[in-house]
């Protein structure tokens, strides 16, 4: 497929996502499904067209002064691909699989600047509701924040050490071109490309089959290292998930103690037990959702970690459609959950024990203030001090701008070029 032929069937994906409100993954899947001529050059092209007109939804249509399918994916040709507005609408004569010519009107504003008043909001490329709460996070730099939000995200792996090392996966992955993260020290990253850049599918590696590395993000490497998780000690993975900072963990503690991983949602959990064989994860205990199931456990922990269910705005960058579908009423759900499961993790801890926040939320009523409110109703917890969590894990000190206004850290694809992420370890007193 030609270029035209790409935006073509990267407007009938965005409309079918809008008419049967399903997610972007579905609604691709879908098509190419439909569409079986298509090659895998093809699909990554149309997933990045349309991936990259929800990036910036809100700009995109300001320019245009529409927000159709239409109107993004012609601003994503143009003002992100970097498209000559006429050429292209030229090309579209000689392609029958072309949407139709450029209006004059739309040449006109595709190659237009925002206007000096445009919305706050708008530059941000965040919902408007949001702007407020954003703006208490981040200060003077949210439109910023939200700005890089709206980038296209790197691939990140994490090395397991249990089984291999960097140098080992980055020769593994040369063909790639890895690079070493900046903070994880067992990370390797791969930039996002630009335009139609299909991302590595290293899942099909030798490496990967083998166990010698996994897929994260590197902000989710670092909370899971500043965790701080030390060979010997008892950890509950609360929140466990499929196993990704449960597998980290385990990685730290270098297979000795003891790791119980569990999660409220059975179906979640299930992809843990394959990965913690691949990973040669020895210390990881999975207790399934019964009933009791953590009785024994409580008031003996060294340390629990709670990767708290959130509104996921961390993850926009991957995931930009969820931008558009966050409403307050979601996010109000989010934020009685993480109390509740705050309240509940704090009793498994044994006096001196640390109870580990992690969200990958960008919003400070799932971050600072839900922590301030927990030792308000909790006052044997306090904070660990950030630039302490960051040298012992990294032998480095804090980078400025992390440190959030109640002891915690913020990740950001600003900050530390990560997915968004928030972090506070907070002791009990012995």
């Amino acid at each position: 497929m030609r270029l035209p032929g790409r935006l073509s069937a990267a407007i009938d994906v965005l409309t079918d996502v809008e008419t049967r409100k399903r997610p972007v993954s579905e609604a691709l899947k879908a098509w190419g499904l439909n569409n079986r001529f298509a090659g895998a050059g093809d699909r990554a092209a149309i997933g990045n067209l349309v991936y990259d007109a929800l990036r910036r939804r809100a700009s995109h249509a300001a320019i245009m002064g529409d927000d159709s399918p239409r109107a993004l994916v012609l601003a994503v040709a143009v003002r992100d691909w970097g498209q000559d507005a006429a050429a292209l609408s030229e090309s579209f004569a000689a392609d029958s699989h072309a949407p139709e010519a450029l209006s004059e009107d739309e040449l006109a504003r595709v190659v237009g600047e925002l206007p000096d008043d445009t919305a706050d909001w708008v530059l941000a490329d965040v919902p408007e509701w949001l702007a407020g709460s954003l703006e208490r996070g981040f200060g003077d730099n949210w439109i910023a924040e939200g700005q890089d939000m709206a980038g296209r995200p790197s691939l990140d792996l994490r090395t397991n050490t249990l089984k291999s090392d960097r140098a080992r996966v980055m020769k593994s992955l040369a063909r790639f071109n890895p690079a070493e993260t900046g903070i994880s020290p067992v990370g390797v990253t791969m930039p996002a490309g630009p335009g139609d850049a299909r991302t590595p599918n290293v899942t099909t590696d030798e490496g990967y089959l083998k166990g010698w590395f996994e897929v994260q993000d590197q902000g989710s490497q670092i909370v899971a290292a500043l965790a701080g998780a030390k060979p010997g000690e008892q950890v509950l993975d609360l929140c466990a998930g499929a196993g990704g900072k449960t597998l980290a963990l385990a990685s730290a503690m270098m297979n000795k103690g003891q790791i119980f991983a569990y999660d409220s949602d059975r179906n979640r959990l299930a992809p843990i037990y394959d990965r913690l064989k691949r990973n040669g994860a020895r210390n990881v205990q999975v207790r399934a959702p019964l009933d009791g199931a953590l009785d024994d456990l409580a008031g003996k922990m060294d340390r629990v970690v709670i990767d708290a269910p959130c509104t996921g705005t961390g993850t926009w960058r991957r995931r930009p459609d969820t931008k558009w579908k966050l409403t307050p009423e979601l996010l109000a759900q989010r934020v009685g959950e993480q109390a509740a499961i705050l309240a509940e993790g704090q009793r498994y801890l044994k006096p001196g024990g640390t109870l580990v926040y992690i969200t990958c939320s960008i919003l400070p009523e799932e971050n600072d203030n839900q922590v301030a409110a927990f030792i308000a109703a909790h006052p044997g917890f306090s904070p660990t001090p950030a630039a302490e969590l960051w040298q012992a894990a990294f032998g480095a000190d804090l980078p400025l701008g992390v440190e959030t206004a109640k002891g915690g850290i913020a990740l950001t694809p600003r900050l530390t070029g990560t997915d968004g992420f928030y972090f506070n370890a907070l002791r009990l007193a012995p």
